[in-house]
């Protein structure tokens, strides 16, 4: 497997964390894919990663292995799992504003959101773009309309 990738190659690895806890270790990986990713590809991905790793050496601790999608409280962390997100609307905080607005552009300098302020035809969009680097937090917020 490459780094950052899995089988599929519209799959790919977001983090991967291991606890400190006391026991037995517990190792997180969370993946995420272009067009989502089952509960059916998760046991896919953990029972190859448990393969993979039973034969690694210096893999002598007992570890619980879990593999996981980010959660709707997980902030998007790669800029592939923003453009997958292109059309939706996002909440971005950085260290002096939040906005929400709908994400339209995702390039390699950052990305830029439309805000509608107003209803009728007073309403207006309020573009805002933001680098990598000054994005703290991005959520996808989900819409019950």
């Amino acid at each position: 497997m490459a780094e950052g990738s899995l089988n599929n190659a519209s799959q790919f690895i977001v983090e991967v964390v291991l606890s400190s806890r006391k026991g037995p270790k517990k190792l997180l990986v969370v993946v995420d894919g272009d067009q989502g990713i089952s509960i059916d590809d998760c046991a896919e991905i953990s029972r190859t990663l448990s393969e993979k790793l039973d034969v690694l050496p210096g893999l002598d601790d007992k570890y619980m292995l879990e593999v996981s999608t980010p959660g709707l409280d997980q902030s998007l962390k790669m800029e592939r799992q923003y453009r997958k997100n292109i059309g939706r609307t996002l909440k971005v905080k950085t260290n002096t504003k939040t906005v929400t607005g709908l994400l339209v552009t995702v390039a390699p300098q950052g990305i830029e959101l439309e805000e509608g302020k107003g209803t009728g035809k007073k309403k207006e969009v309020i573009k805002h773009s933001f680098s990598w680097t000054e994005i703290e937090k991005a959520l996808v917020q989900i819409s019950f309309k």
